[in-house]
């Protein structure tokens, strides 16, 4: 059994309290460990850290010296995979084959591609023409923004928590990071990768606990924190923006989502069908970006519902170190009892269950697991809430249209705006329904390519900010102007 500490200032210490929660397994609900709940003395403590690294040794390293450290920090989460791997697949019980190509390697990246791309962006210069004629000079120069907060999620830990460190400690912050209760692992083993590659203690800090009364509202109160980085439920954003109103602390939040996809007539079918299938099933349907609204061309509406059922029976459950298997469970069971309820209200609300709609029977081994089966409804109302909510399972509603112009009005009629998928072969029509698309990120013929480079966040209910490439810098630094009189 495990046990996970809090990391602060380059050490693992234990909660003063004493308090601890258990870590256990979706797969068959083992216990994996327990876990230090912090404080406001461990989050006090850690963000003291994280001060005194930003005025110490972590801000006296040149950018060139960083950026070093950065790309060995990647190169340890690579060497160490098997351990980073082992750990992430215990805490999510998602399949090894997922995990090895997605969230560990691209865990890993995040440090590299951030502290390489955001070294080499110029900042503005304007020469300003003055009344003596001598003019003047004015030259953008970014600092630091300070402490930031990261409050990381369980679905995809590493990545989605490295995706906020890199570019954090790229631009010379310092970070106090907060992972999911359900996920502590990945998080927790990233402090020795730190002290491995001679990062300066108090850079990377870790404390472990919930939101309401716990770390989430130490960490995210503190009036030491300079800035807040966010990824979960729309809720839980809001809280934390009222938390940074209180100082003017700058928030970049990644929140819900209701992702639609729309199918053409004219699309390839066989794309269509294997991207979609991806976007809705993928880690047990938990992925902020992933679809949960499918809109297919009347035509080949019946074919497509035919061939999503045919390709989900094909999904095979499994422990994360089965080959074979494709589908893991759902996080937990507090969260498979939330997924059910909308499985549930689904039939009551009218719909037609093409597949799925339960528990699946895993064995004796496994029932005690968070495992539920892959579902598709049709015949679902546009108010209904299964179309409406976000559900953040394995599940999608498949419905007809008739026309462009009525798919783009269903599509965004959401309260949300994350991402949309557009599948057709027609590329004047891909661009001109991706132009109307009310979305923070627009895929046409693919899902879940993304290009670091480019700017990521949510639309209406979705987001606030946006980050990724240079638009972290925006978010990361403090931009001043320099004026000099000649």
């Amino acid at each position: 059994m495990q046990e996970f500490k809090h990391f602060i200032n380059g050490q693992y210490v234990a909660s003063a309290s004493g308090k601890t929660f258990a870590n256990r397994s979706p797969v068959d609900n083992s216990l994996i460990g327990m876990v230090h709940e912090a404080g406001r003395e461990e989050v006090d403590a850690a963000v003291a850290a994280a001060r005194a690294a930003l005025a110490g040794p972590w801000g006296q390293l040149t950018q060139a010296q960083r950026i070093q450290l950065l790309n060995k920090v990647a190169e340890r989460i690579n060497e160490r995979f098997d351990d980073f791997l082992e750990a992430e697949c215990r805490d999510t019980g998602k399949p090894k084959s997922m995990a090895s190509h997605i969230d560990i390697p691209r865990g890993a990246a995040n440090f590299k591609a951030f502290s390489e791309t955001l070294a080499n962006h110029p900042t503005e210069a304007f020469r300003l023409d003055t009344p003596d004629g001598l003019g003047a000079v004015n030259i953008g120069h970014r600092t630091p923004k300070g402490v930031i907060a990261v409050i990381a999620p369980w679905n995809l830990p590493l990545l989605l928590m490295t995706w906020k460190v890199g570019p954090a400690l790229a631009c010379g912050n310092t970070v106090v990071v907060k992972p999911s209760e359900e996920t502590p692992a990945t998080t927790t083993l990233l402090g020795e990768v730190m002290n491995e590659c001679g990062v300066p203690p108090g850079v990377f800090n870790v404390v472990h606990g919930f939101g309401p009364n716990s770390a989430g509202a130490f960490l995210t109160e503190h009036n030491g924190v300079n800035a807040i980085t966010f990824t979960g439920e729309t809720r839980t954003g809001e809280a934390i923006m009222k938390a940074a109103a209180v100082g003017l602390r700058n928030i970049s939040l990644e929140c819900g989502g209701k992702n639609p996809a729309i199918v053409f007539a004219d699309c390839d079918l066989e794309k269509a069908v294997e991207g979609t299938m991806r976007s809705a099933f993928v880690n047990c349907g938990q992925v902020c970006l992933g679809t949960e609204r499918v809109y297919v061309e009347r035509p080949l509406f019946a074919d497509f519902v035919r061939r999503m059922k045919e390709a989900a029976a094909k999904l095979k459950p499994g422990r994360p170190a089965d080959a074979a298997a494709n589908f893991g469970p759902l996080i937990s069971h507090e969260h498979r009892d939330k997924v059910l309820s909308y499985y549930q209200l689904a039939v009551a609300e009218g719909a037609t269950v093409e597949i799925g709609g339960g528990v699946p029977d895993m064995g004796a081994a496994l029932n005690a697991g968070a495992w539920i089966e892959p579902t598709i409804w049709t015949g679902l109302a546009d108010d209904a809430r299964v179309v409406r909510e976000e559900i953040f399972g394995p599940c999608c509603h498949i419905r007809p249209f008739d026309s462009e112009e009525e798919v783009i009005a269903l599509a965004n009629n959401t309260d949300y705006g994350l991402a949309a998928a557009i599948w057709t072969e027609n590329s004047s029509r891909a661009m001109r329904v991706a132009e109307q698309m009310e979305a923070g990120i627009v895929w046409v013929n693919s899902w879940f390519l993304r290009d670091l480079r480019t700017a990521f966040g949510g639309a209406k209910q979705s987001g606030i900010g946006r980050e990724g490439g240079v638009h972290g810098l925006e978010f990361y630094t403090e931009l001043k102007n320099i004026c000099i009189k000649m």
